[in-house]
C-alpha cells in the first residue's frame, strides 16, 4: 500500500505558477508607478513614462503566458 497523493499540479508546476505571479506583481508593482509631489499638477512624464506604458503590461502579459504554461505543462510525477 503507497501513501501517493492524487495532486492536480506537480512541483515543478507550481514553481512555474510561483514565478509566473512574481512576474505579475512585478508589472503591477511597476505600473502603479509613484506619487507626485503636488497633487494640483499633472506630470505627464511620470504618467506616460515607458516602464507604465510599454514594460510593465509586457511584464503582466509574460506573466499570464507562464502561468498557462505551469497549467498546461504535464506533471512529471502524474506520468
Amino acid at each position: 500500500m503507497e501513501n501517493k497523493k492524487n495532486t492536480i499540479f506537480g512541483k515543478d508546476n507550481l514553481k512555474w505558477m510561483l514565478i509566473g505571479a512574481a512576474v505579475i506583481i512585478v508589472g503591477l508593482f511597476l505600473m502603479s508607478g509613484g506619487k507626485g509631489d503636488n497633487p494640483a499638477v499633472f506630470s505627464e512624464q511620470e504618467v506616460y513614462s515607458k516602464t507604465r506604458i510599454t514594460v510593465a503590461p509586457i511584464l503582466i502579459m509574460l506573466g499570464l503566458v507562464i502561468e498557462i504554461f505551469a497549467i498546461m505543462k504535464k506533471s512529471s510525477s502524474n506520468s
